[in-house]
C-alpha cells in the first residue's frame, strides 16, 4: 500500500489499496490513454512517483527515432519517471488494426507469458503508481487462445474501466464488469469519458452507470475538442481518492 502526504486535497494521507492498475476500455477509441494520462498527472501532482507501460500496440508513424505509437508517447509524457520507448511499449505493431491480426501479418506471436514478463519489468522499478494499459475492449485476442485480458488476470491486479459515454455504454460497462468479475479481479474504479458531445440523455445515461456499475468513479470528464485539451486539464476531473 502507498502512503503520502497530500497538500493538494482534503486528505492529509493517501492510501491507495494497489500501486498497480490495469487500465480497460468498454470498448476501443473511448480514451484509454486519454484518461490514463490524466490519472497519472493527477497522482504527479499529489506527489507520486509514476509509470505506464501499454504491452501491445497496433498503430504506429515513423519518426526520427523509429516507429511509434502515439499512446506510448503520451504515456511517457505524463508519467515522472523516465524509460526507454521499448520498455513503455515492448511489442508495436505498424497496422492499426486488431493485435493479433497484425501480429500474424508480420508473422510473430503474441502470448500472455510474454506481455507479463515485459510488465513485471516495470512493476518491479521503483514507483508509487504504475499503470498497465489495455488494447481496444477486454476480449482483444492475442492468439487463437488467449486474450488481452488474460494478461491482468495473469499479474492478478484491479482494474479501472474507462466508459465511453456514447449511445450503447450501459450495456457495454456492465457486461465488461461482468467479465472482469467472472475472470476473478476486482473492478477498482471505473471514469466516464465523454466521447460523444451530443449523445442523448447524457446525465440520465451516466446515473444509471452510477447505480449499476458495482465500483465507484473516479470522475466524469467532459467531452474534449482536441487531444491539445487532453491529460493535463483531465487531472482535475479525476479523484484518486477513490482508490484509498
Amino acid at each position: 500500500m502507498v502512503q503520502l502526504s497530500n497538500g493538494f486535497s482534503g486528505f492529509s494521507v493517501l492510501t491507495l489499496k494497489s500501486k498497480h492498475y490495469f487500465i480497460a476500455g468498454t470498448d476501443t477509441d473511448v480514451g484509454k490513454t486519454l484518461i490514463a494520462c490524466g490519472i497519472l498527472r493527477a497522482a504527479a501532482n499529489l506527489g507520486l512517483k509514476t509509470l505506464a507501460i501499454k504491452p501491445v500496440a497496433a498503430g504506429a508513424e515513423q519518426t526520427s527515432e523509429g516507429l511509434r505509437n502515439s499512446d506510448a508517447v503520451m504515456l511517457i509524457k505524463a508519467m515522472t519517471e523516465s524509460l526507454p520507448y521499448a520498455q513503455v511499449n515492448p511489442v508495436l505493431l505498424a497496422p492499426p488494426i486488431a493485435p493479433h491480426i497484425a501480429a500474424d501479418q508480420a508473422g510473430r506471436r503474441l502470448s500472455v507469458s510474454q506481455l507479463a514478463g515485459f510488465c513485471r519489468g516495470v512493476m518491479m522499478r521503483k514507483a508509487d503508481l504504475v499503470l498497465i494499459e489495455g488494447a481496444g475492449g477486454w476480449r482483444v485476442p492475442l492468439n487463437q487462445r488467449e486474450m488481452l485480458s488474460g494478461l491482468a488476470i495473469e499479474l492478478q491486479i484491479p482494474v479501472i474501466l474507462v466508459v465511453g459515454m456514447k449511445l450503447g455504454c450501459i450495456s457495454h460497462a456492465l457486461l465488461t464488469a461482468e467479465a472482469i468479475k467472472a475472470d476473478g479481479l476486482t473492478l477498482a474504479g471505473w471514469v466516464a469519458n465523454q466521447i460523444d458531445p451530443e449523445m442523448a440523455c447524457f446525465d440520465e445515461n451516466f446515473a444509471s452507470l452510477t447505480s449499476l456499475l458495482p465500483a465507484p468513479c473516479l470522475g466524469l470528464v467532459p467531452y474534449m475538442h482536441s487531444i491539445d485539451d487532453g491529460d493535463v486539464s483531465i487531472a482535475q476531473y479525476l479523484q484518486l481518492s477513490v482508490l484509498a
